[in-house]
């Protein structure tokens, strides 16, 4: 069960509550509206084997993430050095508005407003994506009814220009006793939203709060979720909402990195944040 900590913040499992299916993907609303957000989402999405129905992205920026298997060595040597032992890469098709690109996992993509998303998944494990919508239409659906014919030929003219970001190939930021590696912002092109990649080491930072919205999704590691004085555990798996101003701090419990994925709008540089 979901818990609301001092302020509005909400800390749910990534399967809490029922799917919506449709194909061979179920999808988990963890942050939207209906919860509280103002504009900012959070969903989990999970694709079966074979090719999904597309997904429209209406009128906003979207960013995805492609999680890593936790079941099986990691086999990519190519991103060795951040990587999780014990976790094996995911490999899958990403179809935009019907181009294919290939993706592994620990990839950020970008979806701009009115872009259609498929996903084929020829492996027989799941794949998951964290998908992140900014700001998330009013009206708006987990999936839509397109064909499979829809989403496997060209929607468009060309190709959409640089939608896949590799976390390997970003660079890491210094932030005091920690890093990020930002993913999808406006070098990509969106405009809107700002995803990174966060690593925490043991212990508590200072508390603090940002000016934007904030959604975070606990990729490996355990610890605590502070809001104010309130507080409640995390682990891999865990989604996190932050309103705008929100005073928090992630305190990490463990004895290894505590790393998450984090999204925010409006887009700006995960350094900046404000002490109190």
């Amino acid at each position: 069960m979901a818990e609301i900590l001092e302020g509005g913040c909400r800390v749910s499992d990534m399967r809490e509550g029922e799917p919506e299916e449709v194909g061979t993907l179920r999808a988990w609303r963890q942050v939207g509206r209906d919860t509280g957000a103002q504009a900012i989402s959070l969903r989990v999405l999970e694709f079966a084997q074979g090719l999904s129905p597309g997904i429209r992205n209406e009128g906003c920026d979207e960013v995805l993430y492609l999680l890593e298997s936790p079941d099986s060595p990691n086999e990519d040597d190519a991103l060795k050095n951040i990587s999780r032992k014990g976790a094996k890469t995911q490999r899958a098709t990403i179809f935009i508005d019907g181009w294919p690109f290939e993706a592994t996992s620990q990839t950020g993509i970008y979806l701009r407003p009115g872009e259609t998303l498929a996903v084929e998944n020829t492996g027989p494990e799941p794949l998951v994506l964290i998908s992140s919508q900014c700001p998330e239409p009013i009206d708006s659906e987990s999936a839509n009814s397109a064909s499979v014919a829809s989403v496997t030929g060209p929607l468009s003219p060309s190709p959409p220009v640089t939608p896949l970001v590799c976390l390997a190939d970003r660079p890491a930021q210094p932030a005091a006793d920690r890093w990020y590696r930002v993913l999808v912002d406006d070098e990509v092109g969106s405009t809107q939203v700002t995803q990174f990649v966060g690593s925490i080491p043991p212990g508590r930072a200072p508390d603090h709060f940002h000016s934007y919205e904030e959604v975070l999704f606990i990729l490996r590691g355990e610890g605590l979720m502070w809001a104010g004085e309130t507080n409640t555990p995390i682990a891999a798996g865990s989604c996190i909402y932050l309103p705008k101003g929100r005073v928090h701090c992630v305190e990490n419990t463990g004895q290894g990195e505590l790393r998450l994925l984090g999204v925010f709008y409006p887009a700006g540089s995960p350094s900046v944040r404000y002490e109190v």
